[in-house]
């Protein structure tokens, strides 16, 4: 899984380096601070920074938000922001470490953060600096580059990606790490749900959130025969719940986001603005709605111990010590000939519900081929990308016709006094059940090259 924009862009220096003129277009302030952290760095490896400056504030800096409180105590972590971190410290100590040598913010002309450059300590008295991190605040991939460029050219050196999996590892490490890859992505994202904000790349944490935990249920329903089956059962049970407080939160942000987008989507036909925010009105008392059962989720005494149940190894059975490049193929083969029998199947004339179960089945087969790609090869992340874009046709098509029944709903229902309410509304149903029928009209000849031969010929 590929990081977003905002998490931390890693470079390995010398005993001599010295961090070089980083000022943004409002300067740069080096920050006298106390770093706070779990034992394991928990924080820091989820792009998060809680510090305590020499004036007595408290300062939680999120992607795309920073958070400032007043100390109200010696090293006592304010009780909110101490929430807000929940699923980092999951109870776990917050206490000064000295992984952090020096820090620097680099600000925009209006004075706002647009990144934080870390100087990084290594061991040992000496304290000599082992590398650096930039983490993006409000800034963009522009300001990531001109950071980067200054860096490197006072002799810093990107660190190297990852290694790969390779096709020698076991079934078993491939399972743990497709797992851990969604428990990231959820770890990642929580802090700032909790606080309703936004990521500098304009996706949402919710979006995030959801992703990942779909993304672990499938995991652990394709890899089943490598788990313990009461084990992967209850957690799948566990992250349903979670899910569903998840969903009902993204599906209100998609709703307005395309409503927006629907309602302007022909200039030369402009709707009734005004009753398209009063439709907006309407879905957005459903978000808050929606947001505070997410809350609750979270906070939920359910919700820590499944964290921490995710963030240990999973418990493996069957064949989990096999070579993964023997094991893979055939545990991949199930999703995908489910989604082959049941896509191939789709006729325009199909009831919505039909194309969204082909949708749900293209997830879950997308989600084995990636992660089958580091041993398969080439031909699993070819499979993945294909399947990909098959999926967004049919995000497309599901999203055009969910909303299609919203407007419908809206018209009818929402006030039946409302006139151009109720045309508007009729106008967006027309335009969304378009959409849905440009989608299955595309579909074919994307589907069409997912099956190709040269990409599925490894699944036989």
């Amino acid at each position: 899984m590929r990081p977003p924009a905002w998490f931390p862009a890693q470079f390995v220096v010398g005993d001599g380096f010295t961090l070089p003129d980083l000022a943004g277009p409002g300067g740069a302030v080096t920050l006298g601070t106390t770093c706070y952290d779990t034992p394991d760095a928990a924080l820091a490896h989820a792009g998060v920074s809680l510090r305590l400056d020499r004036a007595g504030t408290w300062s939680l800096l999120l992607p795309g938000r920073e958070l400032r409180r007043p100390a109200a105590g010696a090293g006592v972590v304010p009780p909110d922001l101490l929430d807000v971190l929940t699923a980092l410290h999951r109870g776990a100590d917050l206490t000064a470490v000295r992984t952090v040598r020096s820090a620097v913010h680099v600000l925009s002309a209006a004075g706002g953060v647009l990144a934080e450059v870390r100087v990084l300590s290594g061991r040992g008295t000496g304290r000599r600096p082992r590398g650096v991190e930039v983490v993006l605040i409000d800034g963009g991939t522009g300001d990531l580059a001109r950071i980067a460029a200054a860096l490197t050219a006072a002799g810093a050196v990107p660190a190297p990606p990852g290694s790969a999996d390779g096709p020698d590892g076991s079934a078993g490490d491939l399972v743990t790490r497709a797992v851990g890859a969604g428990v990231a992505r959820i770890l990642r994202h929580d802090a700032v749900a909790r606080v309703r904000g936004t990521m500098p790349d304009g996706d949402t944490p919710v979006h995030q959130m959801r992703v990942g935990t779909r993304r672990l249920r499938s995991d652990l329903q394709t890899f089943q025969p490598l788990l313990d089956p009461a084990w992967s059962r209850s957690l799948r049970a566990e992250l349903s719940r979670l899910a569903g407080a998840l969903g009902g939160a993204r599906d209100v942000e998609v709703l307005r986001a395309r409503l927006r987008a629907t309602a302007a989507a022909d200039p030369l036909a402009p709707l009734d603005a005004g009753a398209v925010e009063r439709i907006d009105a309407a879905l957005a008392g459903r978000q808050e709605t929606a947001l505070s059962a997410l809350d609750e989720a979270l906070r939920s005494p359910r919700y820590v111990p499944l964290l921490d149940a995710l963030v240990r190894p999973p418990r493996l059975a069957g064949r989990h010590a096999a070579p993964a490049a023997r094991v893979l193929p055939g545990l991949v083969r199930k999703p995908w000939r489910r989604l082959h029998a049941a896509a191939g199947a789709l006729t325009p004339d199909l009831p919505d519900d039909d194309w969204h179960e082909v949708r749900k089945l293209a997830k879950r087969a997308r989600y084995a081929a990636d992660a089958a790609a580091p041993v398969v090869g080439v031909e699993a992340a070819v499979l993945a990308k294909r399947i990909a874009k098959a999926q967004k046709i049919l995000g497309e098509h599901q999203d055009a016709a969910t909303a299609a029944d919203t407007w419908l709903f809206v018209a009818r229902f929402l006030d039946r006094g409302d006139h151009d309410l109720a045309v508007t509304a009729g106008r967006l149903f027309e335009r969304e059940r378009a959409a849905v029928t440009r989608a299955r009209a595309a579909f074919p000849a994307v589907w069409a090259a997912v099956c190709e031969e040269n990409t599925t010929a490894w699944l036989r």
